[in-house]
């Protein structure tokens, strides 16, 4: 194990005392609603259960009003909170993600090129049971041909036309940077000429690795390793369209999406643990040592941009994940849908700590 736990009060959480979790309570009830009535979120290595999680959401249910006060009481009353301590020199780090919006049509013209597609009906789940020999261990996704399982077709090959004419475009935007980065956030809202708005989030992915192109550009110079973020990856690509598609074709994965409604347009999409995103109070996690619901208390003194002039000290829930999220301290803080959200996502790259609450029956068997 490449972390361990460390027992501490709530009383020595730098900023619990000015938080206010009472937005997390509808939130436990719609976990609570999907690990008892459609299916149990998956245990990470940490040990937390969804029926731990589950005892203490369904106790949440009869707690009102919630107030801020209320709120910090229930969790200090449920819950014992753990530090993460990484291995030594491994620090916690937090990221960001957002809900773009992109402009689209249904039918495709001069204008609108780009297609956003569905799952391919050749795209098959990959197992230690089905996962051919030649294939890493990081593939989840593969193709099925006649002769077997093959890798998908990547980025590059998809762009070029593999999927072309199947029927599987969702819609079509301007921009083949507006496409990719979609796919990195997983998730976006379409917004057609007459003003309807469609939501779509991730489906599957055609299972290559997820390369950064950041690195890339700091690697090769044109952009300081300082400087690097959202917004000056795309200010980079709108003033080199010739070099566009050389640089998006590194990136070798991508990824595919379904329709999904927009019910509530105060929220963000449903995401991995099939519950709508909180903006400011939902996280991605790694999922092979993180079990979706549980809480976490995330403080960065040195981000400060994201509420008011602050350093970030919240309460989140771990309700997704994402290739690049991997380690016990490692988080990409959910901001919200639109413009301004990606304005405030794109500039997030700054160190944390992490203090997982565990409900407090589980609490002696994960440090015992």
């Amino acid at each position: 194990m490449d972390y361990t736990l460390e027992p501490v009060a709530f009383s020595e959480i730098e900023g619990w005392r000015d938080d206010d979790p009472s937005s997390l309570f509808p939130v436990m009830a719609r976990c609570l609603y999907h690990m008892r009535e459609v299916k149990p979120y998956r245990t990470g290595s940490l040990g937390v259960t969804s029926d731990e999680l589950a005892a203490v959401f369904a106790a949440a249910a009869s707690v009102s009003p919630v107030d801020a006060g209320t709120a910090r009481a229930f969790f200090e009353t449920h819950f014992q909170p753990l530090r993460i301590r990484p291995a030594a020199g491994a620090g916690g780090f937090v990221t960001a993600f957002y809900e773009p919006d992109v402009a689209v049509s249904a039918v495709p013209d001069d204008d609108f090129r780009y297609p956003f597609y569905r799952r391919p009906p050749d795209l098959v789940d990959l197992d230690d049971a089905n996962r051919p020999a030649r294939l890493d261990s990081s593939y989840a996704f593969a193709r099925r041909t006649a002769s077997g399982i093959d890798p998908y077709p990547d980025r590059r090959a998809i762009d070029g036309g593999y999927l072309a004419g199947k029927g599987l475009e969702i819609a079509w935007a301007r921009s083949r940077v507006d496409v990719f980065f979609a796919h990195v956030q997983g998730a976006a809202r379409l917004v057609y000429p007459d003003g309807r708005v469609q939501r779509i989030t991730y489906a599957a992915k055609a299972g290559h690795p997820f390369t950064g192109i950041g690195r890339h550009l700091v690697d090769i110079g044109e952009i300081p390793p300082a400087q690097i973020s959202m917004l000056s990856i795309r200010a980079w690509l709108g003033a080199h369209p010739e070099r566009v598609d050389d640089v998006l074709w590194r990136n070798r994965s991508y990824i595919f999406f379904r329709e999904a409604p927009v019910a509530d347009p105060a929220l963000g999409p449903v995401a991995a643990a099939k519950v709508p995103l909180e903006a400011m109070r939902s996280i991605a996690v790694d999922r092979l040592i993180h079990t979706f619901a549980s809480p976490v208390f995330v403080t960065s003194p040195t981000l400060t941009h994201l509420i008011g002039g602050r350093p970030f000290a919240r309460l989140m829930m771990a309700l997704d994940t994402g290739t690049a999220i991997v380690g016990p301290a490692r988080g990409d803080i959910f901001t919200g849908s639109g413009f301004e959200a990606g304005a405030l996502a794109g500039n997030v790259r700054n160190a944390a700590d992490f203090v997982i609450l565990v409900p407090k029956p589980a609490a002696g068997r994960l440090l015992g």
